[in-house]
């Protein structure tokens, strides 16, 4: 990313002062060789701590914030008496911070830089050039809103890496254990941490290949575990939580992953105070570009949704919203799967049709897929508006829009998402119900 593109991302205050308090306990001072930073590694932890707390910065832009900051310091530290520098505004919230970290020692006050200072931006605003705010990916970890800075304890006790005492266990081994398995084992969870129960040894033998400990007992699990991904079909849910209920404690996450499964069952369900949220990943989570958005239940806190967060975010986009939206999702993303694999087959087929031999018309239909997803991700245009780009006055492309549009394409997709998404409710519905009998 250049720097003209990280200039036009807004940072807040608290985001701010959070991150010099993360250089400042990682002790930035012993990584700097003059004005540079000799240790990368340093901005990598610094990364998932604040991934942890909910800010979804990437590295360079971690290490861009930093350049200004340095640069204002050493600004102050030249001319003591100048304006506030102009790329930092509101750098008296940071100044202490960085003269602590720069010089490792507590600042006086009067030394040089002057520490009660008005200032005319707002109290949760900087005021760095900032033509678009920054997108949270999970918006609701409330990371940005709190008035103090965060627990550094907590954040640190949210990068796996740096706790190696969280385990995550699963109850059930299909597709989806699978997937989100293979995305956080991307980041930096060690297989070691992470144990498997299911029924039979069908699909076991593939946790087993990459270093992860199965069982049969799902009580195992749990007892070993501090997050517990329950990833069965949804009619199994009632069952399998009964069996481990007495074993779940103040200390567990409870993560269901089971399409139709509400909240309120999971919590009637559970013991009393558990700590449960709803998931519904998708299968690309395997490759690590999955869709992922969960809800919280009503007593997870909001550092609950963002250890989830910062667990997954390897596996891909990671939302939260509320739990209306999560059946929509699975119609969406969770089936919109197998719509696009069903489109991408009849794009090969109609390939074979006029002349192309199979495996090369499936293997450029995959990724004419895969490329045409990536544009559509990466620019931020709307579809239409890239569909427009594709198309010329007589061209092919037109040509070819017509006949899809002729087949109903946009209405039976549409419908398709619907139906989905009405399946997912009514497989919530008797989810409820059975949980009552």
């Amino acid at each position: 990313m250049d720097d003209a593109n990280i200039k036009k991302q807004n940072w807040d205050v608290k985001e701010t002062e959070l991150f010099l308090e993360i250089l400042k306990e990682l002790d930035m001072k012993k990584c700097l060789d003059g004005r540079k930073v000799r240790n990368n590694t340093l901005f990598k932890v610094a990364h998932r701590r604040m991934t942890a707390a909910g800010y979804h910065r990437s590295v360079d832009q971690l290490k861009f914030r930093w350049k200004l900051l340095k640069s204002a310091y050493y600004k102050c530290k030249r001319e003591p008496d100048s304006p506030t520098p102009i790329k930092i505004q509101g750098w008296w919230r940071y100044e202490q911070t960085m003269i602590a970290i720069m010089e490792s020692r507590h600042p006086l006050v009067g030394a040089g830089v002057k520490a009660e200072r008005s200032d005319d931006m707002s109290k949760d605003s900087d005021g760095e050039s900032s033509m678009l705010p920054w997108a949270q990916p999970c918006p609701d970890s409330g990371a940005h809103n709190n008035s103090t800075i965060h627990n550094l304890d907590l954040i640190i006790k949210m990068d796996p890496e740096m706790d190696s005492q969280l385990k995550i266990g699963f109850i059930g081994a299909g597709n989806m254990a699978f997937g989100i398995t293979k995305g956080i084992l991307s980041g930096n969870v060690l297989p070691i941490n992470i144990k498997v129960s299911a029924p039979s040894s069908r699909n076991l033998g593939r946790f087993q290949e990459l270093g992860i400990a199965v069982t049969h007992s799902n009580v195992e699990v749990v007892c070993s575990s501090d997050v517990v991904f329950v990833a069965v079909k949804p009619h199994l849910v009632p069952l399998v939580l009964n069996e481990i209920s007495q074993y779940i404690t103040e200390r567990h996450i409870i993560v269901s992953v089971a399409a139709g499964v509400t909240l309120a069952t999971l919590e009637e369900l559970l013991p009393e105070n558990s700590v449960a949220i709803r998931l519904m990943p998708n299968l690309p989570c395997v490759v690590q570009e999955g869709a992922l958005l969960f809800a919280r239940g009503s007593r997870a806190k909001q550092e609950d949704g963002a250890l989830l967060c910062s667990l997954l975010h390897r596996c891909g986009l990671v939302e939260e919203g509320p739990e209306a939206w999560i059946d929509i999702h699975t119609g969406l993303s969770g089936s919109g799967v197998a719509f696009v694999y069903l489109f991408a087959e009849a794009l090969a087929e109609g390939a074979v049709k006029m002349g192309m031999p199979s495996a090369l018309a499936h293997s450029i239909a995959s990724q004419t897929v895969l490329g045409a997803g990536r544009l559509l991700r990466d620019s931020g245009k709307h579809p239409a508006q890239l569909r427009s780009e594709v198309c010329t006055p007589g061209g092919t492309t037109i040509y070819g829009l017509h006949t899809l549009e002729q087949g109903g394409i946009r209405a039976s997709t549409m419908s398709a998402v619907e139906s989905a998404t009405e399946r997912a409710r009514e497989l919530g519905r008797r989810s409820a119900a059975r949980s009552r009998k």
